[in-house]
């Protein structure tokens, strides 16, 4: 069975339920945005369903497979609110060593490519804690482009984005949900139209 399922899946933190018997599934061909107030669980569900983390009850599947499955993360590319980037490599450095980490065989060529896609011509050999916020998250945010996976597991990816970079990234979304992706985003904005239709999944305080 096709898609990514978390069925009926709990969570406690510190003695508190985030969320208890939820499910949710990701098919290709969507995108869900999960909302929620801060602390409501969100980061802590998408961990739980790429598999960095072991929910309390319930369990996940990605094309049935479950998450103590050696391929279980093949077909995922999940990146979070946190950029994950070595600050004294460069940006083309990082990539390339995330690259291999992943099995990639991906030329020089193609990461110089990639970050010119994401503005980042003339930063290639900086240094990643010289650039700003808003360039690290672009550096972070061009995996998407170097990793063929159908789900797009993404945390707060428009953090630090100025307004022509959340627009690029609704619309490489929307690129890939036509061509039969699936994303799951969280985001304190909202999606605007360029990002195409969209599901919305609430999570709120368990009280």
């Amino acid at each position: 069975m096709s898609g990514l399922v978390g069925n009926n899946l709990t969570c406690y933190k510190q003695d508190r339920c985030l969320f208890q018997n939820l499910s949710i599934r990701l098919q290709p061909g969507e995108l869900v945005h999960l909302t929620g107030p801060n602390g409501a669980g969100k980061s802590s569900l998408i961990r739980i369903l790429v598999g960095l983390s072991t929910p309390d009850r319930g369990n996940v599947k990605c094309d049935g497979m479950y998450t103590t499955d050696p391929a279980f993360a093949k077909n995922i590319l999940f990146i979070g609110h946190k950029a994950g980037l070595n600050g004294l490599l460069s940006a083309e450095e990082n990539l390339t060593y995330w690259c291999a980490q992943h099995g990639l065989n991906v030329t020089g060529k193609t990461i110089h490519n990639t970050l010119e896609m994401m503005n980042l011509v003339g930063l290639e050999a900086v240094p990643i804690k010289y650039l700003s916020a808003g360039q690290q998250r672009r550096v972070a945010l061009a995996r998407l482009s170097l990793k063929p996976a159908t789900y797009w597991i993404l945390d707060e990816p428009f953090t630090s984005l100025d307004t022509d970079g959340i627009a690029m990234m609704e619309v490489a979304l929307a690129n890939h949900v036509s061509n039969n992706g699936a994303v799951i985003i969280t985001s304190h904005q909202s999606l605007s139209g360029r990002a195409g239709p969209y599901r919305t999944e609430q999570l709120d305080y368990q009280l």
